[in-house]
């Protein structure tokens, strides 16, 4: 495992990231059972909630994700993250500086979007970036145009000493594939989330990524 630099927790294994999805007794049940089932980071992201939601949304997770020790990453908000005191920020190429942004959020998680560019894996890493996400790797419903990433992008990473998370088009059927080449942990949504049986479906993704020791 690869460690945070700022702090003790673990990127690694699986890593959930939330539907767009209003109901929010839903989806704590639905996240809940993810982490039940072995999600290890949560990124809260909801493209489609007004302030209001995303504020009440978090501060549930949040809950939900102290009560079983895994850390909560804010998609795209800095400021949420730090009004709930969520344990992280995860930003795009367009979401602000790097170093500003650490700076700003001091000790908590930074990660950083690289897409499918290693000079920017290098420069986030050097700006204080807690870990980097390459993506896609495979074909998104959730993003049909993205660009895509190459696995070989996670070797060509390795030696940056921050944990690389590959994200984008994810299954059950690749994640072995991804992990082999490289990442330290799978982002998944759809996956994982559109499963009848999402504990089941986040055992089954942990069997497959899920690193120990």
């Amino acid at each position: 495992m690869i460690k945070s630099k700022s702090n003790s927790h673990v990127i690694s294994g699986l890593y959930a990231i939330t539907p767009d999805l209003n109901d929010t007794e839903q989806l704590c049940r639905m996240v809940e059972e993810s982490i039940i089932g072995g999600v290890r980071v949560l990124q809260y992201r909801n493209k489609q909630a007004d302030s209001v939601l995303r504020i009440t949304q978090s501060r549930a997770l949040l809950a939900i994700c102290k009560s079983y020790k895994v850390p909560l990453i804010i998609n795209d908000d800095v400021k949420l993250c730090l009004a709930i005191d969520a344990d992280g920020v995860h930003i795009g190429s367009s979401d602000g500086d790097i170093a500003a942004t650490k700076n700003r959020i001091g000790d908590k998680i930074l990660g950083a979007s690289c897409y499918n560019q290693l000079e920017l894996a290098q420069s986030a890493q050097a700006a204080g970036a807690d870990y980097i996400a390459f993506g896609a790797c495979f074909s998104s419903s959730t993003k049909p145009n993205a660009v895509k990433a190459d696995l070989s992008l996670f070797k060509q990473a390795s030696n940056l000493g921050v944990p690389a998370v590959a994200i984008g088009g994810i299954t059950l059927e690749n994640a072995s594939e991804v992990m082999d080449a490289g990442a330290n942990a799978v982002a998944v949504i759809s996956a994982l989330y559109g499963a009848a049986d999402i504990k089941a479906q986040a055992m089954a993704f942990g069997r497959l990524v899920n690193i120990t020791g």
